[in-house]
């Protein structure tokens, strides 16, 4: 005999309200896409740089998070460029705990560094099994591709309550915030630093990027309880020290206006290998 299992596709509604990290989503003819950046700010980088607007539109920080009885989860996605790494994992915790991936690589193949590996993108799909009762549902998505979803199911008739941190954290930054070199999105640091804070990520950050003064300026639509930022060694390797003083100055003036009821964190800059030579920094 065989059992046959009716599944449940979920609408562009059901997945907004179980999407954490996102400023907005839209259903388009490639799929439903997730946006971290507001088009105020996409516009921004599409005036800054191509590279960083084809970055913009990764889905670093971007999560599905709820309750469900299900026993099944199927994710149907195409992944496209949106950084300089393209291998790629989306995360499942169950219970706060990972418990599977959707990934294109095989980590014992991968070649050392793992950093240049050419994966394949394009489509991809997988049945997550869920397992028996009531359970605490985290699907990340990858950091360094621009993930839209064409499907996306539970078993039919299954419940969906969506989860709602305590908090809200803004993160800006540049490559090691924006995800590299993670293999899985859950290895993050300021995924980790989410989760402590129990606060929904809100990922702002740019491989290679510096201080950018006009992206602080333009405000989100919420008020975040905590924003970190992470700039400084790209503005070393790149920029004189008086420029650097001034993007500084600038960006943090801009935040502090649209934040003033916010806790600012800097995060300064990590070790160099290259410290030792001369930059027009110093």
């Amino acid at each position: 005999y065989f059992v046959v299992m009716f599944i449940m596709k979920l609408s562009l509604e059901q997945i907004k309200a179980i999407t954490l990290g996102a400023v907005r989503i839209e259903e388009t003819e490639q799929g439903i896409k997730f946006f971290r950046f507001t088009e105020n700010q996409e516009e921004l980088y599409k005036k800054r740089s191509a590279d960083y607007y084809t970055k913009s539109f990764s889905t670093s920080g971007i999560r599905l998070s709820f309750t469900t009885n299900s026993k099944t989860l199927t994710l149907k996605t195409t992944v496209s460029g949106g950084s300089s790494r393209n291998y790629f994992a989306f995360d499942l915790i169950i219970n706060s705990k990972k418990t599977d991936t959707l990934q294109n690589f095989d980590e014992a193949l991968l070649p050392s560094p793992y950093t240049v590996a050419t994966l394949p993108l394009g489509e991809f799909s997988k049945t997550f099994n869920l397992g028996e009762g009531k359970k605490q549902i985290d699907l990340y998505f990858p950091w360094g591709v621009n993930a839209v979803i064409n499907g996306l199911s539970v078993d039919d008739g299954a419940i969906l309550e969506p989860i709602k941190p305590k908090h809200k954290l803004l993160c800006f930054g540049d490559s090691i915030t924006h995800g590299y070199d993670a293999l899985y999105p859950t290895n993050k640091y300021i995924t980790k630093i989410a989760n402590f804070l129990e606060a929904e990520e809100i990922n702002k950050a740019i491989g290679g990027e510096v201080f950018f003064p006009d992206l602080a300026a333009a405000k989100e639509d919420f008020i975040p309880d905590y924003i970190t930022v992470a700039y400084g060694t790209n503005d070393w390797n790149r920029n004189a020290a008086d420029e650097t003083e001034q993007n500084c100055k600038g960006f943090f003036e801009n935040l502090a206006k649209n934040y003033p009821t916010s806790k600012i964190f800097v995060i300064t800059p990590i070790w160099r290998k290259d410290l030792n030579e001369y930059r027009k920094f110093g």
